[in-house]
């Protein structure tokens, strides 16, 4: 087991603390609720001694959190589907770099998929901000996440955090020999706009600073394009959206629990990972001339082709462009019925009276209609 305390501020479990973990998540007061969700057919005092009994990140992911994404798929899916593994090496490791949807599925899905594919977990970046509470820190650290800072005003320490993070990923890849997950920019995608923060680029190259090539290409980075029929969090996201037009937008207490709460139960109808060919040397040493600015762009341009070529469309992407630009230029994508029922789902959001529903509902239809434009 390969042990670094520089980075015991932000680094998963080690194995040797999985066993106290586990204990504490069996005799958790939400156990009973969690146990019921992902052993349906079990006792809860059953429950709690076979998730006593793991000593090992391997066999809770194996066991508890793979029934975990096994439960959603079945409860909140019609269709879920994986393409590009053929791309990889079971025997590699590699920089996942997705565009973010949902606070939770992105990275868990993919996770679910490695296991059934007899690939190796990795490990997950997971936002300080969403350690609320012990639970969700056990839960989260005993599944390979690691902590990431939110940026703050001060400039020093954003930076030190940075080549802090910077660091952690390129030791967990080179020396660790374990592949890390990672969206693309902070914080999910609110518009249906999948971008790249160039920001994201230049923390990668940090840790590397004398040879930027280099930086990137010992990272393995492989773009992940994951899309869903029903937006994750669609109503939530359209409300921040329109709050934000009037002022700073301030998350309410409780309000990253309720979407990944929300996250987990919304039916999502179909949903689809792809995962990109990965970035190549010979790509990253066409930007060699460029200044470091222009390197970052150009490479979170390349990552930002990958995924927006590979996002898939379904027909609540063409009914909402057809509605938000008042034509039938896409009527042969969709039948009626989805039509109809893309109305009914539009129509949650006549309860929201207080608001210019007008305005409400075209920030909601733009959600889905924006990645059409942006592919």
């Amino acid at each position: 087991m390969i042990k670094n305390p520089e980075f015991d501020d932000i680094r998963p479990y080690y194995e040797d603390e999985i066993p106290a973990a586990m204990k504490r998540i069996a005799e958790c007061d939400a156990f009973p609720l969690l146990s019921s969700f992902i052993y349906p057919n079990e006792s809860i005092d059953s429950v709690r001694e076979r998730v006593r009994s793991f000593k090992t990140v391997r066999e809770f992911q194996h066991d508890t959190m793979f029934r975990v994404n096994e439960q959603i798929i079945a409860r909140s899916m019609t269709d879920f589907s994986v393409s590009g593994l053929e791309l990889l090496s079971p025997t590699e490791n590699y920089l996942y770099v997705s565009n973010h949807r949902d606070i939770m599925l992105d990275a868990s899905l993919l996770q679910y998929y490695l296991v059934l594919k007899g690939f190796e977990t990795t490990e997950i970046t997971f936002g300080a901000n969403l350690m609320m509470n012990p639970v969700v820190i056990d839960i989260g650290k005993s599944n390979k996440m690691f902590k990431v800072e939110r940026p703050g005003g001060d400039i020093k320490e954003f930076y030190r955090s940075s080549l802090h993070l910077s660091s952690y990923i390129r030791y967990a890849i080179k020396e660790k020999k374990q592949s890390v997950w990672i969206a693309q920019r902070n914080g999910r995608t609110k518009n249906g706009i999948d971008a790249t923060d160039q920001g994201i680029i230049k923390m990668f190259c940090m840790s590397e600073p004398k040879n930027k090539i280099k930086a990137l290409a010992d990272l393995h980075i492989v773009p992940i394009s994951i899309s869903y029929e029903w937006e994750s969090c669609d109503v939530l996201k359209a409300i921040e959206l329109y709050e934000s037009q009037y002022a700073k937008y301030i998350k309410k207490p409780g309000e990253d629990l309720n979407s990944i709460l929300t996250g987990i139960l919304q039916p999502k109808g179909r949903v689809h990972i792809e995962l990109c060919k990965p970035i190549s040397i010979t790509e990253l040493s066409a930007f060699d001339n460029l200044t470091n600015n222009e390197y970052h762009k150009s490479v979170a341009k390349l990552i930002d082709s990958r995924i927006n070529a590979a996002y898939r469309l379904y027909p609540n992407n063409y009914i909402a462009h057809d509605i938000l630009y008042g034509n039938t230029k896409y009527k042969d994508k969709y039948t009626d019925e989805e039509y109809n029922a893309f109305m009914k789902h539009l129509s949650a959001l006549d309860r929201y009276d207080t608001c210019d529903l007008d305005c409400l509902k075209e920030i909601f239809i733009s959600i889905y209609s924006n990645p059409i434009d942006n592919i």
